[in-house]
């Protein structure tokens, strides 16, 4: 059983101005002080997203606390923020781990690092059941002048952009529960999210959405999930990855993270190392 604190919520504008009075020092200093291991996610199902009791929920968390409690830690405090305020949280130490199913991307790994991948997911659209626009990929979306919605800070912006769709098309919200909405009101033609993200949109939309094949989508936009650490706490990620190859893929870490669809399939090749994903993604 794990210790889990009180959940602390966290709104994206609340990491401006934090004084290094109030900053912590590397994980393992906090946590040979007897200190909380601060998990940092935003609310993203299946991914990581808060439940009753300020429980950590989600593939992703219930994968890292796996691991954690692997390594001998359970004193965990969840922090709630924005998609966007992730990175942001994490380098003003807000909290110590970013555990919200984050894409290994080479953008992200010039500002923190990642642990060995914990997982590979393809890309989709949610659209109108029917998809009367048969938007299946970004090339559609360009070439009718479609609008797509999609979460600030998610790699489908860049996606997008590289396959030539123009700025003005792309609309940007907070966050999955944002993209449902703006798809519902029809503010968009198709939201552009993880298809796990997708099939959980369109279970959502009392049968007015549905989520488009991932394998339509060009191979670049595979990816693969790290969990993310400040640079400074480059001893306790060695640990970490060293932990996690025995805990990944595992029975026990497969029976975790099947209440949120995370099966067999998603368990990277072991030869896949984040080196070489932030130099290709």
């Amino acid at each position: 059983m794990y210790q889990i604190l009180k959940t602390t919520v966290l709104a994206a504008t609340a990491i401006v101005g934090v004084t290094t009075s109030t900053l912590a020092g590397p994980l393992m200093d906090r946590i040979e002080s007897g200190e909380t291991i601060r998990i940092g996610f935003s609310n993203e199902v299946p991914w990581a997203f808060p439940g009753d009791n300020d429980v950590p929920l989600g593939f992703a968390n219930v994968h890292t606390l796996g691991v954690l409690r692997a390594m001998g830690y359970d004193n965990i405090e969840p922090v709630v923020t924005d998609w966007g305020g992730l990175i942001p949280g994490l380098k003003a130490n807000r909290f110590d781990i970013i555990t919200g199913g984050m894409y290994i991307l080479e953008a992200r790994c010039e500002s923190i690092d990642f642990s060995e991948p914990m997982g590979i997911f393809g890309d989709a659209f949610v659209v109108p059941v029917g998809n009367p626009k048969n938007i299946t990929s970004y090339a559609d979306i360009k070439d009718q002048g479609a609008t797509m919605v999609t979460g600030a800070g998610y790699n489908t912006v860049d996606a997008a952009i590289r396959e030539g769709v123009a700025a003005d098309q792309i609309l940007e919200v907070p966050g999955a529960t944002e993209i449902l909405a703006a798809m519902r009101v029809g503010r968009a033609d198709a939201g552009a999210v993880t298809f796990f993200t997708g099939k959980n949109l369109a279970a959502q939309s009392n049968g007015e959405l549905e989520v488009t094949d991932p394998n339509a989508l060009p191979e670049w936009t595979q990816n693969w999930v790290g969990i993310g650490f400040r640079p400074e706490d480059s001893d306790f990620l060695e640990a970490f990855n060293a932990a996690q190859a025995d805990y990944l893929g595992s029975e026990e870490m497969l029976a975790a993270v099947a209440p949120f669809e995370y099966t067999k399939l998603q368990v990277p090749d072991p030869s896949v190392k984040t080196e070489w994903i932030c130099q290709n993604r």
